[in-house]
């Protein structure tokens, strides 16, 4: 605020002090011209009375000559004022009028105005730093689960976007560079209700210094942070960022899954991406020789992913110098047939198409298929106007890195429990997966599969605390029954029981709560917004475990005691 004054008293510097040399001058003039009054006498104005004439008729208001009859100096001398206090209120109205046009001017306000919104927020909020592919995609789910969230980002457009994306809820977004630790502060970040900062540029540098300074800052907030260079990541692992996405890592790992386990690979989609791939897809024959095209950083990613689960490799790459320490290589890009046959493309029962250029990459799926129609495909997608083309490319997998990490981000914010699930689930054989998959299949069919998480505790769920303070059980399966129609089942089932600690897959719905447990649920979204009525209403929970209704007068409650 200080600035903006600052700003406008420096602008309108010689306008003011025009307006007040002509004011005291016509005012003065006033004063010492004399006047006449109702019986012939000589009379001065004073200052008042000049102060307050020169007042509406230098604002055109005009009430008349005051308190008697002007002489003709008096009038000469009015027409003086009239003119010359017209002219400065033009010269000072044109000169506020062009200092609001100002672009800087302009962008002080939105700031301010910004800053004071966030201020009064008092609700809990999450601060997003990009909001291009992957911060809409986090802004969009955030609004539908009734999460607020403040953008900053360099591009006004994108700001400007804001305003057209039909988002449920109000989010207010700032133009500024969110390198800077004013603009983070002014951004929220150390308010009382920010829950976490969302660090999603495009530039990791940036990333690193807003990740730096939301640490050094509060260093209990929960930070997130994308970037695409090893180093980078360790950096930011060595002073605690709490999330660390990096897209062609966790793609790497993602695809794997698909050579060797594709039944955990599939129960993996459909747990982190809102639009799974269907069940049928998990048939398809994944494991064998896979070729890669481009050996860049996410080729790399790949490569070591892979070549963890013994998968037979060969690399493609135009630059020999960078198949140099690699087995299987072949040099070239793989737009060529001659190419791809030399890397035994008609054996193979896959191809990852990752080079930096979305046209040599659609050219390679392309060729592939032509000489081997069975082939798995997998190609990288550099920019995001290029969408509508790779569409319609009938690739079987598209690396987006903006919608991975979207997809991470938000499994990560969702329920922390849903990573240590997936880490678990891991470690289990693709039986088991294909037993899990069958389950979430009956349970969500072709809709979009949720995951939330409970924490038994007073806060959390009171319903469940009041019940067992009375010495009553509540169990699993009391919390997914329908709270409308208590003997039908809510679309949902726990993936994971944590107690003290120790963790149990797919728990027996038998299992009796208590103070401090961690249940992990899939289902469908409904499930979960009903879920939190058993869970928060002492009298719905009781119904879902007696069949009746809670007594709510101390007689009847020692009777059924009896």
């Amino acid at each position: 605020m200080n600035d903006i004054f600052y700003l406008m008293l420096r602008r309108l510097r010689h306008p003011l002090i025009t307006l007040i040399v002509i004011y005291s001058v016509t005012i003065l003039g006033f004063v010492m011209i004399p006047g006449q009054d109702d019986q012939g006498n000589v009379w001065a104005m004073d200052f008042f009375h000049a102060i307050y004439f020169v007042s509406f008729m230098g604002s055109t208001i005009g009430f008349g000559e005051i308190p008697y009859a002007f002489t003709s100096a008096q009038r000469a001398w009015t027409l003086v004022t009239i003119y010359g206090t017209v002219i400065a209120w033009l010269y000072c109205i044109g000169s506020l009028l062009a200092l609001l046009q100002e672009p800087v001017f302009r962008r002080m306000l939105r700031r301010r105005s910004f800053a004071n919104e966030v201020k009064n927020f008092n609700e809990p909020f999450y601060l997003i730093c990009g909001y291009g592919i992957t911060g809409s995609a986090i802004v969009e789910k955030l609004c539908e689960r009734g999460i607020r969230s403040v953008i900053i980002d360099i591009d006004q457009d994108r700001i400007d976007q804001l305003e057209i994306d039909g988002l449920v809820l109000r989010v207010p977004g700032l133009c500024a560079d969110a390198s800077l630790p004013e603009t983070l502060d002014d951004a929220g970040l150390q308010h009382p209700d920010c829950i976490g900062v969302l660090a999603l540029t495009n530039d990791d540098n940036v990333n690193l210094s807003i990740s730096i300074a939301s640490k050094l800052l509060v260093p209990e907030r929960i930070v997130v942070s994308r970037t695409e260079s090893e180093v980078n990541a360790r950096n930011l692992a060595s002073f605690g960022t709490d999330h660390i996405i990096d897209p062609f890592k966790d793609y790497a790992e993602y695809l794997s899954l698909a050579a060797h386990a594709p039944y955990t690979h599939l129960v993996y989609d459909w747990l982190v991406n809102p639009f799974h791939r269907p069940l049928s897809s998990a048939y398809k024959q994944a494991s064998g020789r896979w070729i890669i095209c481009g050996l860049g950083r996410f080729g790399k990613a790949l490569y070591r992913e892979f070549a963890k689960q013994d998968v037979e490799l060969v690399l493609l790459d135009d630059n020999a110098a960078q198949l140099k320490g690699y087995r299987n290589t072949v040099t070239g890009l793989g737009t060529e047939a001659a190419t791809l046959q030399a890397a035994g493309i008609n054996e193979a029962v896959g191809i990852i198409a990752g080079t930096h250029n979305d046209a040599d990459n659609l050219s390679i799926i392309m060729t592939a298929r032509e000489l081997n129609p069975k082939l798995i495909t997998v190609v990288r997608q550099n920019l995001n106007s290029n969408t509508l083309i790779y569409q319609n490319s009938k690739a079987d997998f598209i690396m987006e890195p903006g919608k991975i990490i979207a997809n991470r981000i938000l499994a990560k914010l969702k329920t922390p429990l849903l990573p240590a699930f997936i880490e678990q689930m891991k470690l289990q054989d693709d039986v088991w997966a294909h037993t899990l998959l069958n389950r979430m299949s009956s349970v969500a069919g072709d809709d979009e599969l949720d995951s939330w998480s409970i924490t038994v505790s007073p806060q959390m769920t009171p319903a469940i605390c009041a019940i067992t303070a009375e010495g009553l059980e509540v169990k699993l399966s009391h919390l997914m029954k329908d709270p409308r129609h208590r003997k039908e089942q809510l679309p949902c089932f726990p993936l994971m029981f944590r107690r003290d600690g120790e963790s149990k897959l797919l728990p027996g719905e038998l299992m009796v709560l208590q103070e401090g447990d961690e249940i992990l649920f899939c289902g469908l979204a409904a499930a979960s917004n009903q879920m939190s009525w058993s869970i928060n209403n002492y009298n719905i929970l009781f119904y879902l475990q007696t069949g009746e209704e809670p007594s709510h007068n101390l007689l009847a409650k020692l009777l059924k005691r009896i």
